[in-house]
């Protein structure tokens, strides 16, 4: 007997998706392994670790939880689609390589995600935001210390961080409820 099938469309990226899924398929397997998008990573398939977080229609889930038909007309953004419109790093991803906030790089991903979503919500975040924010987020590398300080070294920057939607950065979100 096959397993039953759907035809899903989604924007990934801000580009129209069409493709046909599996009902079990994951999201993160439909990113990494239809889409090509492998910036999101998968480690617990538990959604403990935080590596594989992306934006859904705004808001960072773990994408081994969610089922790529439940993304049908949803928007996606993963980590490839951060980066400025020429293709630049945002202040976020800058102040990740001043900062060293980054060793091996396994958990990168989904902590730009989170904190590319706080920094949106909340453009100047104090210290205990930042670290309510990569709750749920494992690194063994860094001790976090590095990434508390490069997101908030983004959010002294000069008020440009890229809205991977296209907006302002503040559209229609509340810095209440980053807290």
């Amino acid at each position: 007997m096959s397993e039953p099938h759907h035809d899903i469309r989604l924007t990934v990226n801000g580009g129209p998706v069409s493709v046909r899924v599996p009902d079990r398929l994951l999201l993160c397997d439909l990113l990494r392994h239809r889409l090509g998008l492998t910036g999101t990573h998968v480690g617990c398939e538990l959604g403990q670790c935080g590596a594989c977080t992306v934006l859904l229609d705004g808001s960072p889930v773990r994408s081994c939880l969610v089922l790529a038909v439940a993304t049908d007309g949803h928007r996606v953004i993963t980590v490839e689609g951060l980066a400025q419109p020429q293709g630049q790093p945002t202040r976020l991803q800058e102040a990740f390589r001043t900062e060293y906030a980054l060793q091996c790089g396994f958990c990168t991903p989904g902590m730009l995600i989170t904190l590319t979503d706080l920094l949106n919500r909340c453009p100047k975040p104090e210290r205990a935001q930042v670290r309510r924010a990569l709750t749920g987020h494992l690194c063994r590398c860094t001790g976090y210390q590095p990434i508390v300080e490069a997101a908030l070294r983004a959010a002294q920057e000069p008020d440009d961080l890229h809205d991977p939607y296209g907006g302002s950065a503040n559209d229609d979100r509340s810095a209440d409820s980053a807290s």
